[in-house]
């Protein structure tokens, strides 16, 4: 299964189920590239033609780039090391396939995580943005595992029902559906609840004729009993 995730409503706009043999960098073909916007991906998805596509549309990527690359460093910009900025470097790949595949400038950068102590190394054509952003941006594609992890564990999909093709993509759909609705209430609402209360506030209230901001409204619902209630005790 392959998502294309809105960040600014964790809501996915573009999903694909495959068959495991379907490589990863097939699936942005799949995909309409919108002007503006930026795509931040694994490098899982790294595919160079396919990079060069997203910079011909006047969108954005980031991704990180992978052990072997071989490029020409043009210009390296000051950084702030303190921020966890090892380089910011304007370079041009020098690969037989891949120059050839990306004709134009790159902007590669080393970030070092404070947290996790990681070294990333990232790959983007936006020039303008910091570069402590583009790390920043790459960082948020963990939405896209959380999003994996969430259907994994309140959804029930941790077995499936059936084995053919049929019963798994349709326990897949049923489950992405119900993602996308209580997405979408909580978006409305703008409720600051989770997802996994807002489904099981859903689950208790299923069958009951109110209007759904009511089921997450505050009641006012007080403990019926004062201070001077005293329970007895049961020996």
């Amino acid at each position: 299964m392959h998502t294309l995730l809105d960040l600014h409503g964790n809501i996915p706009t573009v999903i694909r189920i495959t068959s495991g043999k379907v490589h990863d960098i097939n699936v942005p073909d799949n995909i309409l590239i919108e002007a503006g916007a930026i795509y931040i991906m694994d490098r899982g998805y790294l595919d160079f033609a396919r990079l060069y596509h997203i910079s011909q549309q006047s969108a954005f990527f980031v991704t990180r780039a992978k052990q072997g690359f071989r490029f020409g460093r043009l210009y390296s910009a000051p950084v702030d090391k303190t921020d966890g900025i090892l380089f910011d470097q304007t370079i041009r790949p020098t690969g037989i396939r891949t120059g050839k595949n990306y004709p134009e400038r790159l902007r590669r950068i080393g970030f070092r995580d404070t947290e996790t102590k990681k070294r990333f190394v990232f790959l983007t054509n936006n020039f303008t943005l910091p570069a402590l952003i583009i790390a920043r941006l790459y960082k948020s594609r963990w939405q896209v595992e959380l999003f994996f992890k969430w259907i994994k564990q309140h959804l029930r999909i941790k077995a499936f029902y059936g084995t053919s093709e049929n019963a798994v993509k349709t326990q897949i759909w049923v489950a992405i559906s119900v993602y996308i609705l209580v997405a979408i209430v909580r978006k409305r609402l703008k409720s600051d609840m989770t997802l996994y209360t807002i489904l099981q506030v859903l689950s208790v209230t299923i069958f009951e004729k109110i209007p759904i901001s009511e089921g997450f409204s505050n009641t006012g619902y007080t403990y019926p009993y004062t201070s001077h209630y005293k329970q007895m005790n049961l020996c």
